[in-house]
């Protein structure tokens, strides 16, 4: 995606400040970039700057301009959400996903560059959401989901699952990995955002790596720097790591509808946090840049220790109750 041909000029300067200043991921500045282009779009839609019958995806925004940003009433964005809303089921963390870009479009022209004396979004709600609860499996199942690998890539595939359930791994982290990125006791993670850190190997992911990587060496790899490597000897690619989660997943008796990469990355973090690591450690450790993305696990832990207080024998007892 070429936002820098297809983004008007105030929207290619955000775009830019992202990509270049904050260093955050292609995906990351494209998906801003697709945010401002419907929001520009509905606008010119919705002013009658082009027919009533025009399709959405028709309309050029090349021509939007300051003024043309600066005019805009939290009214319209009101509008605009109701759009998105009823027109384009849209639901609330996707609403709530474009007004962040929204504001930081204006903040970036109110703030950084001042090219716009107010800012018109400054007191624009977010939609309310409701926080879930991250799914994981349990200690068992992680048990069982490890013990049911099986077949020719058995090596990588257990390799993959236990840097999963130990280290917390993101899926892009995992395929991305580099031999370079190896070290004695540790992994050099590549992050969102381009930010790196290190994550330190327990003896099991140790011993599943050094299993792997004594087969890797006897694959004539095309590429050379990838740690995991696909049957065609190039790199693992994330739907060939979901395509093996789900076939593990049902081996060993598990609902694959119900997991996915993502879901080992919070199953570590939960067992760690309900075995003494601290939430700090922990977002250090995730490679969470905000503490409260980390925070979450700690209800998890909350209801893990509660479940444990009823569990206790002594739950049901009465001092008064007479012994029989």
């Amino acid at each position: 995606m070429n936002y820098r041909a297809e983004a008007p000029p105030p929207v290619r300067d955000f775009l830019v400040y992202h990509d270049t200043i904050k260093g955050q991921s292609g995906a990351t500045v494209d998906s801003y970039f697709l945010d401002m282009r419907t929001f520009t779009r509905y606008l010119k839609l919705s002013r009658g700057l082009v027919p009533r019958d025009t399709p959405m995806e028709d309309i050029s925004i090349l021509d939007a301009d300051l003024a043309f940003y600066g005019a805009v009433t939290l009214a319209e964005v009101y509008d605009f959400l109701a759009y998105l809303s009823r027109d384009r089921a849209l639901n609330a963390a996707s609403r709530a996903r474009m007004i962040t870009c929204i504001k930081g479009f204006y903040r970036y022209h109110t703030v950084k560059t001042k090219q716009l004396a107010a800012n018109p979004v400054e007191n624009l709600d977010t939609p309310k959401l409701q926080k879930a609860l991250p799914r994981y499996l349990t200690l068992e199942e992680s048990r069982r989901l490890l013990r049911a690998v099986e077949g020719k890539n058995a090596e990588r595939d257990y390799c993959v699952l236990c840097l999963f359930l130990n280290c917390g791994l993101r899926v892009s982290e995992m395929v991305s990995l580099n031999l370079g990125d190896i070290r004695e006791d540790s992994l050099l993670i590549h992050g969102k955002g381009s930010k790196e850190r290190v994550v330190y190997l327990n003896e099991a992911a140790r011993h599943a790596l050094d299993d792997w990587l004594l087969v890797r060496r006897s694959i004539a790899a095309i590429d050379k720097n990838a740690v995991f490597l696909s049957t065609r000897r190039r790199r693992l690619s994330v739907d060939s790591v979901q395509a093996m989660l789900k076939k593990t997943l049902l081996k060993a008796g598990l609902d694959p509808a119900k997991f996915s990469p993502h879901k080992l990355r919070h199953t570590a973090a939960t067992l760690m946090l309900q075995n003494g690591v601290d939430v700090r450690t922990l977002q250090e450790v995730l490679g969470h840049e905000n503490l409260n993305t980390t925070q979450i696990y700690t209800h998890i832990a909350d209801a893990g220790l509660k479940s444990a207080a009823q569990a206790n024998p002594l739950a049901s007892f009465e001092p008064d109750a007479a012994e029989e």
